[in-house]
């Protein structure tokens, strides 16, 4: 199978959505810029010209507000927002009209079938409010989709599964995932929402991921097994719904958990996990669930504070050692280089 990079995935995946749906239209700020949102809208402005690929101002609440009101008239909208910190400011529209629209009419008022893209999590220097991953007060909120593609085939194939949800769904891509590669189908192979993916099978510790989380955890299951400890990968994929049966099934056949986000410990979905753990598979631990997460504070500007501030490969795989009843200290150099240099 050919491979492609995480943003050929999606700007391939948003043609297909185009070609088989004439609903569909991509709007949001820079869309049609060169860059195309770190390439992945550009080839769909090529295709589908300025009618259906369109640059909106920097007013996130309206403009979310009127892809919701297309939505909801039949269209199939993908809102892209370049920063999920900005969006915030659309959380009016999306919390209190799309995610309840079903709800407070009691499905006689039709869906709101609109695909909200959002760029997530660190870059070079981005700090404390352009660099935030917010799966988990998005989450919360009974009537949302939230979905966190790790990989470029699920970057595709969630995409077009999305297009084809008949409810407000959240993509959130993290910016340091663009240009991974990995294999990819030609032909518009659509991922099951709420369902989560085995990427590395194991016997001896589960580490559930999320986005960029799970290829530091592949990383970190490679140097594991340097150390003769076989751990199981978890992509959850689906925020909300959560695949609890696939992340039981793990827990049960390793019986020890490490959950790691690309987002705060406190009240996050390493918390959501961890709860999940205790409540349906307490028989099962053999050690206590560990979370691996941002420090509870904004994240900084300056490179030597970054470093320290994110989980990365090595540190996954010092907190599965000690799990196991290994030295952590053990664990070699085995961090990738951050390969980001912006502009976003």
């Amino acid at each position: 199978m050919r491979t492609l990079k995480y943003h050929q995935a999606i700007s391939e995946g948003t043609v297909q959505a185009m070609e088989r749906d004439p609903n569909v239209f991509c709007a949001g700020i820079a869309v049609d810029y060169p860059s195309g949102i770190f390439g992945t809208t550009t080839e769909a402005l090529k295709r589908f010209g300025p009618a259906r690929v369109f640059d909106t101002p920097a007013m996130e609440n309206a403009f979310t507000g009127i892809c919701i009101g297309a939505a909801a008239m039949g269209k199939r909208p993908i809102m892209v927002h370049p920063r999920n910190d900005f969006m915030l400011l659309a959380f009016d529209q999306l919390i209190n009209l799309a995610a309840k629209w079903r709800y407070m009419y009691g499905g006689n008022a039709g869906s709101v079938p609109i695909v909200v893209r959002a760029v997530i999590g660190k870059g070079w220097g981005q700090g404390a409010t352009h660099s935030q991953s917010l799966q988990a007060p998005l989450a919360h909120f009974p009537g949302l989709t939230v979905l966190m593609p790790a990989t470029p085939r699920d970057a595709k194939g969630l995409l077009l599964s999305a297009c084809r949800h008949d409810h407000p769904t959240i993509i959130l891509e993290h910016r340091a995932l663009y240009n991974v590669e990995g294999e990819v189908p030609e032909e518009p192979e659509e991922t099951p929402i709420g369902k989560a993916a085995i990427l590395r099978p194991g016997r001896d510790l589960t580490i559930v991921a999320t986005s960029l989380m799970v290829q530091e955890a592949l990383d970190a299951a490679e140097e594991l097994a340097r150390h003769d400890v076989d751990a199981e990968v978890v992509d959850l994929r689906s925020i909300r719904p959560l695949d609890e049966e696939t992340v039981l099934a793990s827990v049960k056949k390793t019986g020890r958990v490490i959950v790691a986000d690309t987002s705060w410990e406190r009240c996050g979905v390493t918390s959501e996990i961890a709860a999940l753990c205790a409540e349906k598979a307490f028989h099962d631990l053999k050690a206590p669930v560990r979370r691996l997460a941002l420090a509870d504070c904004p994240a900084p500007v300056s490179q030597t504070l970054e470093q320290a501030f994110y989980p990365k490969a090595s540190t996954i795989a010092r907190l599965a050692l000690h799990v196991i009843g290994i030295d952590p200290e053990l664990v070699g150099d085995i961090d990738r280089e951050d390969t980001f240099k912006g502009p976003y």
